[in-house]
């Protein structure tokens, strides 16, 4: 009694806060649910970022929709990956049943169903509204870790990235990419950059094209084009509440790389559009990165140095980032260390590979006092965590195994109707079925050769031009049918050595 006593004193006073907060659920002890030892995350403390992790089936999702849930009710709007689709749900009231009573009643909070504003997006369109951007916008870094270029053909895109700027050539698809990388290596602007940029060798422009090619046959070129996505979309507010976005990825689940590497393109445009915010009661934005292992697997040292700017500086612009992975050993160190408040579900410890990563995530909690945390980790129960939080003050809390709240919407996806109702009734699905073709590169180079064609016929015989005729010029006038993007990825990570966001069709400069 004495023990449980003294457990639940210190999560009081570790646990107690001021301001706004998170209720996330009450200790266990000893197999006990202690209802008065109340587990909050402050508001205030969000910008900070935090880690959700856990086993498949744990209840990672779960605590996802219900941190959504409280934010959005605190006015904060909120972005997630909806892997399955199966956060849509988050738009309806929920339904009381046996285990959520029985949650509820341990927990001694009575539960009451609510449903909260949602809006879709999609990268193909058809899940919701589509998030396009030109690849101008994705930037030659991030474009070049979806085409898996290595470092050689990553520098020649740098440079057709830099040429293409430099000369005022709109890149808004991938024919407008392959049409400069044409040009450039094989064509009339070999000559050109030569001396300013250097030479590109045919072997490196072929295989860069051929990546573009098998990205291109797997249906993926539509999601470059304009009219591209507007991350103020991302702030709404409805009746007070924070708007959810969440991006469906149900139908590109089989790429993984894409549209992890377009959830961090957008986490670069907040950073680099947004104003410094100071300390505030609350954050203005909530992102949630769920699935985090693929956005750091095989990615070079200079790409996770980008990504680790990015997390350290974006807290100042009032934006939290929460990562969701399996394992607190998926993210690198330097961002690890970066994140403040942590959610681990149970892990499970089945292979050696499977020991060591829980000998790992033990030391990076904090010593306590009423725990074996490596025990722990391996007897929660679904829906049940292991947490620690920063106060008001940005001090680590008391870890505290931790019996969830349940979520009051729907723990599920909508259904098809209620999606289509939910899609046409939105003003942004509206606005980003508009497809925009501007003049671009493919059209200005395509004019510049077919003048420069024209006034070599006035000096040639016909015959000799015949023969004359380069093979890139076969290919750079032969007919390509303009493919502007139906679905969207977003990329500015070329900012980060200086670029700055554009917006409404106008280009960015260096």
């Amino acid at each position: 009694m004495e023990r449980k006593s003294h457990f639940t004193d210190k999560i009081k006073a570790s646990y107690t806060i001021q301001g706004d907060s998170i209720y996330l659920g009450a200790g266990i002890l000893d197999g006990e649910i202690i209802a008065d030892a109340a587990v909050s995350l402050p508001l205030k403390m969000m910008n900070r970022h935090g880690l959700i992790a856990g086993a498949t089936g744990t209840g990672k999702t779960r605590t996802l929709q219900l941190i959504a849930e409280q934010l959005s009710d605190a006015g904060v709007p909120v972005f997630m990956l909806d892997v399955k689709g199966d956060l849509s749900g988050l738009n309806h009231p929920g339904s009381s049943n046996a285990k959520i009573e029985e949650r509820s009643l341990a927990l001694n909070k009575a539960y009451e169903p609510t449903g909260f504003p949602v809006e879709l997006y999609s990268l193909s369109g058809k899940k919701g509204a589509q998030m396009r951007a030109s690849v101008l916008e994705f930037g030659p870094v991030l474009l070049s870790k979806i085409l898996g270029l290595n470092d050689t053909q990553s520098g020649v895109m740098s440079v057709i990235f830099k040429y293409a700027d430099d000369s005022k050539l709109l890149l808004v698809d991938l024919n407008d990419l392959k049409k400069v990388i044409s040009y450039l290596s094989s064509g009339p602007g070999a000559a050109e950059i030569k001396e300013s940029y250097g030479s590109i060798s045919a072997s490196t422009s072929g295989t860069i094209l051929r990546k573009i090619v098998t990205l291109e046959q797997q249906g993926l070129s539509q999601i470059f084009g304009e009219r591209s996505f507007d991350i103020q979309d991302l702030f709404s507010r409805i009746d007070g509440k924070g708007v959810i976005s969440l991006l469906n990825i149900s139908d590109v689940q089989n790429q993984p790389v894409l549209f992890s590497t377009f959830l961090l393109s957008l986490l670069a445009e907040i950073f680099y559009t947004m104003p410094e915010a100071g300390d505030t009661d609350k954050p203005k934005l909530v992102f949630f990165f769920d699935e985090a292992h693929l956005l750091f697997k095989d990615s070079p040292k200079a790409f996770l140095e980008q990504i680790e700017t990015i997390i350290r500086l974006i807290r100042s612009k009032g934006v939290g980032v929460f990562f969701c992975t399996q394992t607190p050993m998926d993210v690198p160190e330097s961002v690890l260390g970066q994140l403040g408040n942590r959610v681990q579900h149970a892990l499970r410890a089945f292979t050696p590979n499977d020991v060591d990563a829980l000998k790992k995530t033990v030391n990076t909690y904090p010593r306590s006092e009423f725990y074996e945390i490596d025990r722990v980790l391996t007897s929660l129960g679904t829906g049940q965590a292991l947490i620690t939080v920063l106060n008001e003050k940005g001090i680590p809390t008391e870890v505290a195994a931790t019996h969830l709240s349940p979520p009051r919407s729907i723990m599920g996806p909508m259904s098809e109707a209620d999606c289509d109702t939910v899609m046409q009734t939105s003003t942004l699905y509206q606005k980003y079925q508009e497809i925009v073709d501007p003049v671009s590169a493919h059209d200005i180079l395509t004019k510049r050769v077919n003048e420069k064609l024209a006034e070599e016929e006035q000096t040639t015989s016909v015959s000799s031009k015949r023969e004359e005729k380069s093979t890139f010029e076969q290919v750079i006038n032969a007919p390509i049918t303009r493919q502007i993007g139906t679905a969207i990825v977003r990329g500015l990570f070329g900012m980060l050595s200086g670029k700055k966001p554009r917006s409404g069709g106008s280009t960015f400069r260096f």
